[in-house]
């Protein structure tokens, strides 16, 4: 897989890696094909999971390599990685209070941002998706971007797992999405678009990311942790309370560790 990737650009690299993302959206929205409802526990588990993979992606893959960048910062290597963690957190709290949308297993009265009650239930939902996977983007395509700074803090197997863990926790996104649009009577065919068509932003946001970074050195660490901030910012304001809303908060808490776990293995052994 390295030696496939080598063969291109980082820019191009942080686009392929991203389809594959989006495809395990996709691969989590066809569900809908073989059965109209889904076990709330495997859901709220598997969305603790995702956040679990979030969490360690945050560390292991974006900020520990943002303070490693930072030896030479004039005000501590700490600066850069506080400075974009808070950033990011501040930017997707933005646009969580503009973006209309619906986060999974809540009902239409909880809905944010603005004129939500104006909206469509199915597309507050593949906006709420869609919000989460901007920072997933972003991350995939700054860690490859990372490469053509030639960093020793960077490396291509690291990116790839990186991208190998957001791609597993996305499964879950397009389930939740697409089974409770069949749940309320949409097609299958429908929910299915509707599920994957949120991991479409994935790509985008991967190629903003990796060009943003690519050649301009000294924005790295900044960017990396930026990204970092971002999905945390994702995981504690949606993805832990949607895993925990129809009472399962043992099983999801516990999932959030394995995924937790399995990130950071893939990290340390292949990155």
């Amino acid at each position: 897989m390295v030696d496939f990737f080598q063969n291109f650009n980082p820019i191009t690299q942080a686009f392929m890696a991203t389809l594959f993302t989006w495809g395990m959206t996709a691969f989590g929205a066809a569900l809908v094909f073989t059965t109209k409802t889904i076990n709330q526990r495997f859901l709220d588990g598997m969305l603790g999971f995702a956040g679990g993979v979030m969490i360690a992606a945050s560390f292991w893959s974006l900020l520990g390599p943002a303070i490693e960048m930072s030896d030479n910062n004039a005000i501590g290597p700490w600066f850069p990685a506080a400075f974009g963690f808070l950033l990011g957190g501040t930017f997707l709290w933005g646009i969580d209070k503009i973006l209309p949308h619906l986060h999974p297993n809540s009902p239409i009265s909880d809905a944010e941002g603005i004129y939500p009650k104006e909206r469509k239930r199915s597309t507050l939902l593949v906006l709420a998706i869609t919000l989460h996977n901007i920072p997933e983007g972003l991350a995939v395509g700054i860690a490859f971007g990372a490469l053509a700074n030639g960093g020793t803090e960077a490396t291509l197997a690291s990116a790839l797992t990186l991208a190998l863990g957001i791609g597993i926790q996305n499964f879950p996104e397009g389930v939740a999405v697409s089974m409770p649009l069949r749940g309320e009577g949409m097609s299958r065919r429908k929910s299915f678009f509707y599920g994957q068509f949120s991991g479409m932003v994935e790509p985008i946001a991967a190629v903003i990311g990796a060009f943003a970074v690519a050649f301009i050195e000294p924005l790295l660490p900044y960017a990396l942790s930026f990204a970092a901030g971002a999905m945390i910012f994702v995981v504690i304001e949606e993805v832990i309370p949607s895993s925990q809303e129809k009472g399962n908060k043992d099983l999801a808490s516990m999932s959030l560790m394995v995924g937790f776990v399995l990130m950071m293995i893939l990290d340390v052994a292949l990155g």
